[in-house]
């Protein structure tokens, strides 16, 4: 396992992506999502803090797996081929922040689908873990689970009228 200290300083960021919790939050999504092909992996990596983590915790959409705790490229190399191939967008349809000083929980509440105007093919919540330092916004963790029917969204995270 590599340390903070020790693992690859990020890409140069845009700082109009670094500015605020919800402009990274909103870079995020953005770099995740997109038609088939490739994706910026610079522009993600350049929003998470050296040594962050990202840890889906149930089933995903692309391979049967369960806890799995990876790093930006670890994660990257994951699910590449999948982007490749699929379009796929996920968007925040509803978010919950605690703050305290310069660290952030926020609990987003997300709809994938295949197309943005189609049907959601799943729900679930991502755990983003910010922290405020240097002068930018990082994202230190996202900790992820999509819905089902054993582990339904609970009403406190969707949108009113949802």
């Amino acid at each position: 396992m590599t340390s903070v200290n020790q693992a690859k300083a990020p890409p140069k960021p845009r700082p109009e992506d670094v500015s605020s919790p919800d402009t990274i939050v909103k870079a995020l999504y953005e770099c995740i999502s997109g038609p088939a092909g490739g994706r910026n992996w610079n522009r993600l990596r350049s929003l998470y803090l050296k040594g962050a983590r990202l840890v889906p915790t149930g089933e995903r959409l692309h391979k049967d797996s369960k806890l799995q705790v990876m790093t930006v490229d670890e994660w990257i190399d994951d699910v590449q081929d999948y982007f490749a191939e699929n379009d796929f967008y996920e968007t925040e349809v509803m978010r919950h922040m605690d703050r305290f000083g310069d660290i952030i929980q926020a609990f987003s509440t997300y709809e994938a689908r295949n197309h943005p105007d189609s049907a959601a093919i799943a729900r679930g919540i991502n755990s983003i873990q910010l922290l405020q330092h240097e002068g930018r916004w990082w994202i230190v963790t996202v900790l992820w689970g999509n819905e089902s029917r054993d582990n339904p969204i609970p009403e406190e995270f969707l949108p009113y009228l949802w």
